[in-house]
Parts: structure tokens; C-alpha cells; sequence
């Protein structure tokens, strides 16, 4: 078949809407909770480590079988096969057995017929179980400290820094405190586990990756694969939390539906699923950086230390990326970059959006601005000034040439459309006139890799089958969260075939169905699975075309499909009548698909290779208010300018940009975890005491447009990924904040701005320049 054979009049392309908005709005888009629960159906609650650290003596599964309500009682002792879950090491154990690692870990399961009376019995764990206490490591300054890491420490190194710093006129060292973030999906972690005949289970389990929970519920109960069918319809948002995370409580309730040979659903509480579960890691950065009179950077090292918690999880690959983006969008000839993930007496943190990304290039923006201030010029300029460039410095540190480059016409567009010059004088003005009330600016640009970093991730499957009447199934690996996965590949299916997108539906992720997929991470999901659809879908293209062709006596070159009609020449047809005809003279209308990113390469040892398919680039201006007085402050506007390459639904796309410059900006403002110093008990564990941005927190203003781009790769519609790199966009928001501390000292100290900047740390922050405006001290370059 020619790759003309389908109209460019296209579906893909197009602002339609999410495929199940009109269930979301009516109420009627039913998640795992809302399924009707069989008879007989047992209700599951996890019983929780009360110590951070200790070993486990005793459980008194009697006196908790005891309890009102209570039908059973789990432990590790019951697990049949291995009791881990671990995504990546075998260090995360399903249920704790020997010993406990941190407050809150899941030590045993409750069963009953009704979910609060085994909610009440769990809450009850520490009064039947012994558990002798050990030292516990609750920071990862700590661990360090103490060469305490989940695994080896990484390095990834360019260049001659030694030589970098020797010849440099100028040195800047700090350190740098980065918060991490909650995930708090709407949907909390659920699943519900039904016993099949012989030996088989359905798990309906919100996840982002089915196959790791068949895998994992196999493993558990010493099954095959085929006997595990792991089903997601849709969740309630993911972000990375329901990677590998929700693996322990599909487990649990598979293990219990196994077990008793009843159904069993395992809904946390909102609380529990907090203190169980890992979040985005905080990261600690100490950095020492060699440049010039200008704030061009010529040698930088940098040690970067997170908070693993007390397994591996997938600790290693977000260190990965994170060292990968800390060059984000500039040229560093000589770096020395190490990672250390320590290992803490704390929850596992896992994938967030961004996956470390956002930590990284965190670390080399905050060198930007700081740089600006030390040289006394605009941070944009000095930004500039560092920006990768086209046909030279135009290669990452790990070997990766940029040759999709479109950072400096990007940012020259959003610095025009945003007025920015004219509204860094006008900020300028406002706080030379106002002592309380301080403004700030900031422009900030991104480019974000795009890739598993491992590299045989990077492959998806998928079913496409037309049915007689015309109208086309689809399924694929990848799960629909709320992001509109299923609706661009359903646009890209409906593409492909030259049909209307109504004509096309998308069913639940399904084991079953399509075999060994990958987890929708990574900003992937379109990418991968959009192919493999649009790869099935061709191949039914290329049959009715050969059909067509001989039917009608004409060449194949000739047949064209769009509009919901197959044409050649004078002759046009209905796509049902073409369909129908196909089958009657028996022509295969339904295909497998599949799909693996070409041209990637990683050395783990080295650090070194091609672990990314393309970068998408963006930038973000935004201008803040905040309160001397009382460390408020507000984002009066933001301006975007996002690259998504060639969209394919840019209505979708928009919705993600503004999501995650959204929780960006919580991340870095305002969500704010705490650990009691003590028991090393998760205090923000819930909504009262841990503040996610409202409808109240947004920009006032808020500018988002899509860059007008066509991937050069030949990705999916060249299209380019959306999930992930926008959440970089609101580092401008925190450095806008910083200008305007800054503003306290006339910009002449930098400010010790720590992340998340609440209300306290800016005050932190201010009340530190203003100390050393009185006492006429150094700059402080610690946050």
C-alpha cells in the first residue's frame, strides 16, 4: 500500500473530546468501587506497622480473629509463594515478616464481610503484635551521612572538571532543599481479586501497569502468568503512584480471594493509603560550579542525595533521569554529577510525574538564577547565554546529541508574546514604590527526554478488530487515567482507517488481551501504544485495499479511505460496504499490532548512550505578588509556550499542560511533607494537614499556547509526548518568588529559598536577606 492510500482529511489532529467525558459529567463513568460486588464478597484492611524501625516478634492472629466482624486474619506466613512486590529489587515484601521498616508498613490483613468492621480491627494492630525496636534513619542527610543507600551510588561524568575549576574566574557553591510531593490521585489505591476455575483470578486493579501486578500476584501465589488476569477500565488519576505501588494491595487481595476462594476488595482509607505508599522523592543537591564574568558555566559538580525510603523501588531509575536532566536546556562542558539514593526508615518512593526529571533540572535552574545575581544580570540573559546550540554545544553529557533543538526560537517567541522586558521594568517599578507588597519575574525554559530508561520498556501491543456493521474495537496496553490515552489512540485508529472517531471504541487494559506491556509511564503512552494501534489498524488497511483493488479492477495506489467511504477512481464506497464484502470473501478484519522505539541505547556502568527517542522543549513566564509581612503570595500570571510537535488532540494536550503546570506549582509552593523527627510518622498524611493548590491557587491569568512544531522523529502523528515535561513549566513560579525576595536586598543577595516555598519558608528566606542587609554580610547561597 502506497502512504497515500489514506486521505489527509484527518480524526487525528482534531480537539474532540475525552472518550468518556460524557460519562465522567453524568456520574456513569464507573470505577472499581462503583462494580457491583458478587455474592459472598469479603472486604480487606491492612494492619499497620506503629514503629518506624524493629523487629517483628509476634502477631496475635487469634486475639485479632477475635475481633467483632472479623471472618480471618493474614500474614506473611500465609503467602504461599515469595512475598515481595518489588518493582525492580527483591527488598519490598508484601506483607512485613521478620522485620518492619518503617511506620505504617503493612504487617498484616483483616477480613470481613463488611469493610469498616475490618477497617476497625486493623486499626487495632499494635495492641496484638510485639514488635522490638531498632534504630531508625528518618532523613536522607542521615543515611548519607552513614553510606546508607537502597543502591550503588551513580556517576555520570563529561569532560575535564578539575581543569574546568582551575582555570575558572569564578567559583558558586550552595545546597539545595527540594521537597517531595504526594501523589493524591481522586481515586485512591483499590482492588478487587475474583476467584476463577481452576486456580485463575480476575484482579480489577487501579494500576498504571497490569502486567507488573500479573507478574507480582503470580509470583505471591506460586501461579503461571495465564492464571492471573489483571483488568483496568480507568482510574482516577495516577501520576506515577499506581506504577509499582499498586502492587501490595493487589497482592493482598489477591492473595486473600485465593486463599478463602471468595471475592475480596482492598480499599484503603484515605489516610492508610498515605502512609503506605511512596511519593516523589526529596532531594538534597550540593552543588560547586565554575564560570565566568558573563554566568557562562564552564565546570560543574553536583552530588545529589534522595530519599528512597527503605527499598529500591524505583529509586535507581529516577536517579537515572535525574542526573540525565541536569543539564535541562543548557551546555555543560565538564560536569561530575553523583547520585546516592539513601535509604530511610520511611515509605518507598516511587515514580512520580517527571520521574527525577523535575529534581534535576531543578538543581541547574536554581545554579541559573543564582549565577544572574552573583554577575549582576538578568537571569533570562544568563540563561541565554548557556542555552544548547545547533550544530555545536549541542551534546548532553551522557552523549546524546540535541538535533531537534528549537529552545531559542521557542523562548524568543514567548519572551515577545509575554512582554516580558517591559514587565521586568514595570515589576522593577511596583517594588521600588512598595515596601510591603514585593513582585516578582521569572522566564524559565525546559527539555525533557523522552524514553524509558531502560531500554526494552520501550514496546507496546494492541488488538484492532472491525466488526461486519463497520464499527472497530480496539485494545491496547497502555491505561487511560484520566490523561485521554484512549481517545488519541482511538483518533489514531480512526486515521488510519479514514473513519469517523465515533465509529471506534477502546476497551479496558486487559492481560488477557494483550500480553507483556510495559507500564503507561514515562510520558510513553501515546507514543508507544498510538503506534501499535495505528500499526494494527494499517494492516487491516493494506487487506482491504488488496480487496478493493481487485474488486473494482483498479490498482491499489488508487483506493483512498476517508470520510467513512473506500474510493477509486469514479468508483466510491461505503467503508461498511467494503467491510461486509471482506468478510463474505473471507479477508482477516481484525489485527495484532506492535511497536518498539527504534534507536535506543543505554550503558548503565558508563552512563553513557541514546536513552532518549526526541526532547520536547517548553517555557514559562510567570509574575507573582507575595507579602513581606506574612510570606503569602499568589500567581498573578503565567504565560506558556508548550511543544507537543504535531498534536493530536490539542485540546487534550492543553488540559495536560495546564494540569501539570498546576501541580507543579503545588509541588514547589506549597505541598509540604513532615515526618515526626521522633516516631518517624507521616504527620501530612491526609487532607487537613497536607495542601494540594484549589481552584483558588491557579494563575489569574493564565496563558497556555501550543508551539507550532512537527516532531522530527517519526513518532505517532509526530506528535510529541505531554504527561511529564510541562511539570518543569513552574519552576518559574518559584523563581519568580525568589525575585521578588531578592527584591528585600535590592538583588544583591541571593535568596536561601527552600522547595516547597510556603508561607514560613519565605519568610525564612526574606528575614535571611534582611539580616544580612543589616549586618552587611556575604551572600547566602543556602536553601
Amino acid at each position: 500500500m502506497t502512504p497515500n492510500s489514506v486521505s489527509p482529511d484527518r480524526v487525528a489532529g482534531q480537539p474532540l473530546p475525552h472518550e468518556s467525558a460524557h460519562l465522567h459529567v453524568a456520574g456513569r463513568a464507573p470505577y472499581i468501587d462503583d462494580l457491583p460486588e458478587l455474592a459472598g464478597t469479603l472486604h480487606a484492611a491492612l494492619g499497620l506497622s506503629p514503629v518506624a524501625h524493629g523487629r517483628l516478634k509476634h502477631i496475635d492472629v487469634a486475639g485479632l480473629k477475635a475481633l467483632p466482624g472479623v471472618v480471618t486474619v493474614l500474614t506473611a506466613a500465609d503467602i504461599p509463594g515469595l512475598n515481595d512486590c518489588g518493582a525492580l529489587v527483591h527488598d519490598d515484601p508484601i506483607l512485613a515478616s521478620s522485620e518492619v521498616h518503617y511506620l505504617g508498613q503493612p504487617v498484616l490483613v483483616v477480613l470481613s464481610t463488611q469493610r469498616e468492621l475490618a477497617r476497625r480491627a486493623a486499626a487495632r494492630t499494635k495492641d496484638f503484635v510485639q514488635i522490638e525496636p531498632l534504630p531508625a534513619i528518618l532523613s536522607p542527610e542521615e543515611a548519607h551521612a552513614a553510606g546508607q543507600y537502597v543502591v550503588p551510588p551513580m556517576r555520570l561524568r563529561r569532560g575535564d572538571v578539575d581543569a574546568a575549576f582551575a582555570h575558572a574566574p569564578e567559583r558558586l557553591q550552595g545546597r539545595f532543599h527540594l521537597g517531595g510531593q504526594e501523589h493524591f490521585y481522586l481515586e485512591g489505591q483499590i482492588a478487587y481479586a475474583i476467584p476463577l476455575e481452576d486456580r485463575g483470578l480476575l484482579v480489577h486493579s487501579s494500576t498504571q501497569h497490569p502486567s507488573e501486578m500479573q507478574h507480582a500476584i503470580a509470583h505471591a501465589l506460586k501461579l503461571h502468568a495465564h492464571h492471573v488476569q489483571v483488568a483496568s477500565r480507568r482510574m482516577g488519576g495516577g501520576f506515577g503512584g499506581k506504577e509499582s505501588q499498586s502492587a501490595v494491595f493487589a497482592c493482598v487481595a489477591a492473595l486473600a480471594a485465593h486463599t478463602l476462594q471468595r471475592p475480596v476488595k482492598l480499599r484503603p482509607d484515605r489516610d492508610d493509603d498515605i502512609l503506605i505508599t511512596g511519593r516523589r522523592h526529596c532531594f538534597v543537591h550540593d552543588f560547586d560550579v565554575a564560570h565566568d564574568d558573563a554566568g557562562r558555566i564552564l565546570g560543574a559538580r553536583i552530588e545529589m542525595v534522595s530519599r528512597a525510603g527503605f527499598s529500591a523501588d524505583l529509586s535507581a531509575p529516577v536517579m537515572t533521569r535525574a542526573l540525565c536532566h541536569f543539564d535541562n536546556a543548557y551546555w555543560l562542558p565538564a560536569v561530575d554529577a553523583q547520585g546516592f539514593c539513601a535509604r530511610t526508615n520511611t515509605q518507598s518512593n516511587t515514580a512520580f510525574r517527571g520521574f527525577g526529571g523535575p529534581q534535576g533540572a531543578m538543581a541547574i535552574e536554581l545554579i541559573m538564577d543564582s549565577l544572574a545575581r552573583k554577575v549582576g544580570r538578568d537571569p533570562l540573559d544568563v540563561r541565554l547565554a548557556n542555552l544548547y546550540g545547533i550544530g555545536e554545544r549541542d551534546t548532553t553529557p551522557y552523549g546524546q546529541k540535541v538535533v531537534d533543538n528549537v529552545l531559542r526560537p521557542l523562548i524568543d517567541k514567548l519572551v515577545a508574546s509575554s512582554d516580558y522586558h517591559a514587565r521586568r521594568e514595570a515589576v522593577a517599578a511596583f517594588n521600588a514604590s512598595s515596601p510591603i507588597l514585593k513582585k516578582g519575574l521569572a522566564l524559565t525554559p525546559l527539555k525533557f527526554g523522552i524514553s524509558f530508561n531502560v531500554v526494552h520498556l520501550n514496546q507496546a501491543g494492541a488488538l484492532v478488530h472491525v466488526y461486519s456493521d463497520g464499527s472497530i474495537l480496539v485494545n491496547h496496553g497502555g491505561t487511560e487515567m484520566g490523561q485521554g490515552l484512549n481517545t488519541k489512540v482511538a483518533q489514531m485508529v480512526a486515521h488510519t482507517l479514514g473513519v469517523s472517531a465515533h465509529r471506534v471504541r477502546v476497551t479496558a487494559t486487559d492481560t488477557s488481551k494483550v500480553a507483556n506491556t510495559s507500564a503507561t509511564a514515562a510520558s510513553t503512552g501515546s507514543d508507544l501504544n498510538g503506534k501499535a494501534a495505528a500499526n494494527a489498524a494499517q494492516q487491516i488497511v493494506d487487506r482491504l485495499t488488496q480487496r478493493t483493488a481487485e474488486r473494482l479492477g483498479v490498482s491499489p495506489s488508487e483506493v483512498r479511505f476517508a470520510d467513512d467511504q473506500v474510493s477509486a477512481g469514479e468508483h466510491t464506497l461505503s467503508f461498511e460496504d467494503v467491510v461486509n464484502d471482506a468478510y463474505l470473501n473471507r479477508i482477516q478484519l481484525w489485527s495484532d499490532g506492535f511497536y518498539a522505539t527504534p534507536g535506543l541505547s543505554w550503558d548503565r556502568q558508563t552512563m553513557q548512550g541514546h536513552p532518549f527517542y526526541y526532547f520536547a522543549y517548553g517555557a514559562a513566564v510567570s509574575e507573582v505578588l507575595l507579602d513581606t509581612l506574612t510570606g503569602e503570595s499568589r500567581v498573578l500570571r503565567a504565560d506558556v509556550l508548550h511543544d507537543v510537535g504535531q498534536s493530536i488532540n490539542p485540546a487534550l494536550d492543553i488540559g495536560q499542560i495546564e494540569g501539570a503546570f498546576v501541580q507543579g506549582m503545588g509541588w514547589l509552593t506549597s505541598e509540604e511533607l513532615w515526618w515526626h523527627p521522633d516516631s518517624g510518622k507521616l504527620m501530612t498524611h491526609a487532607p487537613s494537614t497536607y495542601k494540594i493548590p484549589t481552584a483558588n491557587d491557579c494563575p489569574v491569568d493564565f496563558r497556555v499556547k501550543l508551539f507550532d512544531n512537527r516532531n522530527v522523529q517519526d513518532s505517532i502523528y509526530r506528535s510529541k509526548a505531554v504527561g511529564e515535561p510541562p511539570l518543569l513549566l513552574p519552576f518559574s513560579v518559584f523563581f519568580a518568588l525568589r525575585d521578588a525576595i531578592s527584591s528585600v536586598g535590592e538583588h544583591r543577595i541571593d535568596p536561601p529559598l527552600r522547595a516547597p516555598a510556603t508561607p514560613e519558608a519565605i519568610l525564612d528566606a526574606i528575614q535571611a536577606v534582611q539580616r544580612q542587609v543589616a549586618t552587611g554580610t556575604g551572600k547566602l547561597l543556602s536553601a
